[in-house]
């Protein structure tokens, strides 16, 4: 029971980690999970949590260029409330079924 519990608590803790700050800190904390835990599920949902977070800085970077054409504020407007839903539905994933790893829908698997 306790191992299903730390499981929980840790997945959350890595799809939650971009509210905590939208800096290096918010990559930092799935990085350090990942390499502190033995649990594959762990693992796993720290792993795509990493890249939920690379492709919304590429993103970013692709949309902020994209204001000089006048289409990039609209899509910085959008990409922030998807940044905003996609972890809490990611959170209540993992903490409803947590033997299963989250995968956001739409990204690039970096890592």
């Amino acid at each position: 029971m306790q191992q299903v519990t730390q499981r929980r608590l840790l997945s959350a803790l890595c799809h939650g980690a971009i509210f905590f700050s939208s800096t290096i800190v918010s990559i930092g904390i799935p990085i350090a999970i990942m390499l502190t835990t033995n649990d594959s599920v762990v693992k796993a949902n720290a792993k795509e949590s990493l890249n939920f977070h690379i492709n919304l800085y590429i993103y970013a970077i692709v949309f902020a260029l994209l204001i000089l054409v006048a289409i990039g504020i609209p899509l910085l407007a959008i990409l922030a409330i998807v940044s905003f839903l996609m972890p809490l539905l990611a959170i209540l994933h993992v903490l409803d079924d947590p033997n299963v790893p989250y995968r956001y829908p739409f990204i690039f698997r970096v890592v």
